[in-house]
């Protein structure tokens, strides 16, 4: 075997001790170590797929060398074989670079109107439908779960839950393709207020987090939680319940305040924040942990400081660019409307390539 591929022999017979226990019925009475285990043999899936092609690849190019030393007619055979194993060999290289652990997780997207006020809130509501429409191309389940709109119809912030539906291949995840949209999305065009025809330049931050899929897998102290509850507010602070069933749930130790206020009940609401708050906590503890190890994996796209200006969208010219990878296209009301698949395979790609620099440095 090629030294530099060893690596993929104990993934291989992992794959296999996977697959033995995904067929005990033990294992699917609980669902999220099944739930665990088939993320981990979906990703796996793609290592032995990738072995294979190389294996095979790689044994027919080196029969037909063998043969062609005693038959040169078999020679012009020689260099597309060699090239289907050079091809299988590159894929092979990719597919053994580790993952994101958390590609194949389901995410929670906030998006938050900043400088620019009214139009900022509008443009907020043009990236939630963009994000629900991409989802709903790419088959996914998405609950808005949090929401406080602004007096002409925009979000002062909003979360949504994007979920995959049923056990995906990393690469399908909703974080492995959403991870990067994170950071200052910017935007410039005549607002709706504006009179003078002026174009105007304002911006919405978005943020993403992994959902944590098990309450077991992120212990919370309940002594380090501070719950407030209040009177649910509409546009403008109008009153819109007579009860105090929002609430406002502050995370002692880091800081971390999630409000929910969307639910009927000051229970439901209560529910929906910690889930919020689950999330927001394990990707504090990710960063903070990737920043201890120094991680040379870490994302090179998806950056950590969330005040970063990632991309423009620019009305009057049809424009997107995405400042990160250098991205461009001028089809702006297309992505708009959920075609924003070539710009994520940017970014991944952008990262795919730092991260194989760095395993090859």
């Amino acid at each position: 075997m090629n030294e530099s591929f060893a690596a993929a022999e104990p993934l291989l017979a992992e794959h296999a001790e996977i697959e033995q226990q995904l067929s005990e019925p033990s294992v699917h009475a609980d669902a999220a170590r099944a739930r665990t285990l088939g993320r981990r043999y979906a990703e796996l899936g793609q290592v032995v797929a990738a072995y294979r092609s190389w294996h095979a690849a790689t044994e027919d190019a080196e029969a037909a060398a063998e043969l062609a030393a005693e038959d040169p007619s078999f020679a012009q055979e020689l260099p597309a074989l060699n090239a289907a194993a050079a091809s299988a060999s590159e894929k092979l290289r990719r597919v053994l670079i580790p993952r994101d652990p958390d590609d194949g997780r389901d995410v929670i997207l906030e998006i938050k109107a900043g400088e620019g006020g009214e139009e900022s809130a509008l443009f907020a509501g043009d990236l939630l439908r963009m994000y629900l429409r991409y989802a709903e191309r790419r088959g996914w389940k998405t609950e808005v779960i949090s929401a406080t709109e602004s007096d002409l119809g925009g979000y002062k912030d909003v979360q949504v839950a994007i979920k995959a539906k049923g056990t995906v291949a990393p690469e399908d995840g909703a974080w492995a393709n959403l991870k990067y949209e994170g950071g200052v999305h910017r935007v410039q065009r005549v607002p709706v207020t504006e009179s003078q025809g002026r174009i105007h330049t304002s911006a919405a931050g978005v943020l993403v987090f992994p959902e944590v899929e098990d309450v077991g897998e992120l212990e919370i102290d309940q002594n380090d939680l501070r719950i407030d509850v209040y009177r649910s507010s509409g546009p403008g602070g109008q009153s819109v319940n007579t009860t105090d069933s929002a609430v406002r749930i502050t995370h002692i130790p880091t800081g971390i305040v999630v409000s929910m206020q969307n639910e009927k009940s000051q229970l439901q609401n209560r529910e929906q924040a910690m889930r919020v708050l689950r999330a927001r906590l394990l990707a504090a503890r990710q960063e903070e942990e990737a920043a201890a190890a120094n991680d040379i994996r870490r994302s090179q796209v998806r950056t950590v400081d969330r005040s970063e200006r990632i991309r423009t969208y620019n009305y009057p010219e049809n424009r997107i660019a995405d400042h990160r990878t250098g991205y461009k296209a001028y089809n702006l009301d297309q992505v708009l409307d959920g075609d924003l698949e070539p710009v994520v395979r940017s970014a991944i790609e952008a990262d795919e390539a730092a991260r194989l620099a760095a395993a090859g440095s």
